[in-house]
């Protein structure tokens, strides 16, 4: 075994770290130097601050290539995380009598909504997957009911890594006239996303994972038919209209109650300036080849399981293992305590994926990789790896 590295993070489907260069700083820079709201004051300081956050709406539209109207950016819905989005959109357009349609490898910010309002007389029915997470798109039809509104759907499992084949789908969407609402969380930042040629109706999306930002931030880009459907969930003030005691009807306003996370908008701005440097097609590949370096080497490793696809066609950088000989959390224990490799164990959040996979309710070791690991990185880890399931 090679000497024991200070700190290695395989754990970036929860957070990604580090962060992308400069965001710390800019988000101290506002907070030490500007500081003030945007939208409540008439002064230089406030336009500045209104300005970042146009401009960061913006790059937004850029990244995903939304160009819908004479602003596209305003389409662009901040919240406080990607949960959050998916909140404000099933509920602001689920109404009781409604059936959706889900993958079986969806996360619980899907699924704990979707059962909250199953007891307000909604229903929903699941899209069989396979044991590698890939949904059987050829029985989506059949399941679609006459009271169908919308397929919801993940990108990018956080489990397992399988990446979901959403252009089919928002085909079908398209042909059944549903509205097709996408879980970005695994995939934003490292998965081109093209929202010009896909027919995705809302976009969830969240800053601190695969866009490189902070905690905090995250937001939704939503098509205008689907957000005049919606209601909000969520109302106050905009610092818009602020005569009437209705919500404004326009977008950002619409959905926008409160304060903002401007520090979180700042950081994520920054974020997004070093994706556009550093440009997707790198970040994915990257992140694909050091995938390809550990899926080979743990399947050389006895008495560990592989969960999902054993190669980099179809997946993300996250990797699931299950353990046959030693209990799965005392694995990732003895990664932590003894080689400083920090994983996560257990349901990741996603019961329904595990039933998917076979791996409930005991749940798998999950390794996700990010854009600032390194080769040697990972094979330290397979040899610590080897060592502890021995």
């Amino acid at each position: 075994m090679k000497e024991i590295l200070k700190a290695v993070y395989f754990d970036n489907a929860s957070t990604s770290f580090p962060k992308a260069p400069g965001v710390g700083k800019v988000m101290a820079d506002y907070l030490d130097n500007r500081g003030c709201n945007v939208g409540r004051g008439n002064y230089k300081w406030g336009y500045e601050v209104a300005e970042a956050v146009y401009e960061t709406r913006k790059k937004l539209c850029r990244l995903f290539n939304f160009d819908q109207g004479q602003d596209p950016s305003k389409n662009v819905i901040f919240t406080a995380n990607i949960t959050e989005g998916l909140n404000l959109v099933i509920n602001g357009i689920i109404k009781p009598g409604d059936h959706v349609l889900v993958s079986g490898m969806e996360h619980n910010a899907v699924i704990r909504p979707l059962y909250f309002l199953w007891n307000q007389g909604i229903t929903f029915s699941v899209i069989p997957c396979d044991s590698m997470g890939i949904p059987a798109v050829e029985k989506i039809e059949s399941l679609i009911q006459k009271n169908t509104k919308a397929i919801i759907m993940t990108h990018g499992s956080n489990v397992c890594g399988t990446v979901l084949p959403i252009h089919k789908v928002s085909e079908i969407c398209k042909k059944q006239h549903l509205k097709f609402i996408v879980d970005a969380a695994q995939t934003a930042g490292i998965f081109e996303i093209n929202m010009a040629n896909t027919a995705i109706d809302a976009l969830c999306f969240t800053g601190h994972k695969g866009l490189l930002g902070p905690q905090g931030i995250g937001g939704v880009i939503i098509r205008d038919d689907l957000a005049q459907e919606m209601t909000s969930f969520v109302q106050g003030g905009t610092g818009s209209l602020s005569e009437s005691f209705d919500m404004p009807d326009f977008l950002p306003d619409k959905f926008e109650s409160g304060t903002l996370n401007l520090p979180g908008i700042y950081g994520l701005s920054k974020a997004l300036d070093y994706l556009e440097e550093t440009e997707l097609e790198n970040i994915s590949k990257k992140e694909l080849q050091l995938t390809d370096r550990l899926l080979s080497g743990v399947q050389n490793i006895k008495n560990l399981s592989l969960i999902g696809i054993p190669n980099i066609s179809g997946r993300s950088a996250v990797i699931s293992l299950v353990s046959l000989k030693k209990d799965n959390a005392q694995v990732a224990f003895e990664l932590d305590q003894s080689y400083n490799i920090m994983t996560r164990v257990g349901l990741h959040c996603a019961p329904l994926a595990h039933k998917t996979l076979g791996t409930y309710p005991q749940g798998t070791i999950r390794l996700s990789l990010g854009h600032f690991n390194t080769k040697e990185e990972v094979d330290y880890c397979l040899d610590a790896l080897e060592i502890i399931v021995k």
